[in-house]
């Protein structure tokens, strides 16, 4: 049984909050805890990266609007892709530890959620945000 959570994913300095609008995903099943909506959000971003391959297409072409959108979220790309598939269990660790490591936070509404083992308090209209923290470097 599938279950849709809306999310608004951030990076400080790029992005007004205005701007950002929620993006449904369709999960396996309701997560219960931080770790089940990471453990969730990352198998299924997986399953779409390796979904999406270059079929031979010279240049994939993108509307203006199409464009617009993915500039007001930071980075412009056409969804092609070469390589290797992502192996889901390295993409789950590494989506685990850079939790644990503080790379990015979560918030369930207002609420930052702090631990993997911490309940998520759903209610109506809940929208989840993840904000990317980035290092500076120099002065």
């Amino acid at each position: 049984m599938a279950f849709t959570i809306q999310v608004r994913m951030k990076k400080p300095g790029k992005q007004k909050s205005a701007d950002l609008h929620p993006v449904p995903f369709e999960l396996d099943q309701k997560p219960e805890t931080v770790r089940d909506l990471l453990t969730g959000l990352t198998v299924l971003g997986v399953r779409q990266y390796n979904a999406r391959r270059d079929v031979g297409q010279i240049l994939a072409c993108l509307t203006k609007e199409e464009i617009a959108d993915q500039a007001a979220r930071g980075k412009i790309a056409s969804g092609l892709r070469g390589g290797q598939d992502a192996v889901e269990e390295k993409a789950l660790e590494n989506a685990i530890q850079c939790f644990e490591d503080g790379i990015f936070r979560v918030f369930a509404g207002e609420e930052e959620l702090t631990t993997l083992e911490e309940t998520i308090p759903w209610a109506d209209g809940l929208v989840f945000t993840f904000i990317r923290l980035t290092m500076l470097s120099g002065f």
